[in-house]
């Protein structure tokens, strides 16, 4: 394992939360969107994961072995819940006045946002902790 690991494996948590705060951002922006290209409503969607495995030979005898090297996103899941509302007036209402509505949850969308911004600054933190090692090893091995 070089100084580097560290530095790559907060970079795709960072990769990974931007992508995360994308989604986020597009759950909200479309809350009330009743219509979409594909047809019907918006549905949320979110993020997919795994953790990312790296193959190693370096360790000890023991041959080659599969390291932790930080998270990959795997995809976008839609949820296909349905919510319908009653409101006759209402452009997109069927026949008998229900409108099928996003089911994107205002409030769920915050608590995910804050999260995904606490774990964005999280590994920004452990970036610049990398990268401070970095120049202090640098400074020592300058003397």
């Amino acid at each position: 394992m070089t100084i580097f690991n560290s530095l790559n494996i907060s970079a795709s948590g960072l990769s990974l939360e931007r992508l995360k705060l994308d989604t986020i951002s597009t759950n909200i922006a479309n809350v009330n969107t009743t219509r979409t290209e594909e047809g019907g409503p918006y549905q949320k969607k979110e993020v997919v994961f795994e953790e990312a495995f790296k193959q190693s030979n370096q360790s000890l005898n023991i041959g080659i072995s599969r390291k932790s090297f930080g998270v990959r996103a795997t995809g976008l899941v839609e949820d296909d819940t349905e919510i319908r509302e009653y409101d006759p007036e209402h452009p997109d209402a069927d026949e008998e006045g229900y409108v099928l509505q996003s089911n994107v949850n205002m409030a769920d969308e915050m608590i995910n946002l804050m999260t995904t911004i606490r774990a964005y600054e999280a590994n920004a933190t452990s970036l610049e902790a990398g990268k401070d090692m970095l120049k202090q090893a640098l400074t020592i091995s300058a003397k």
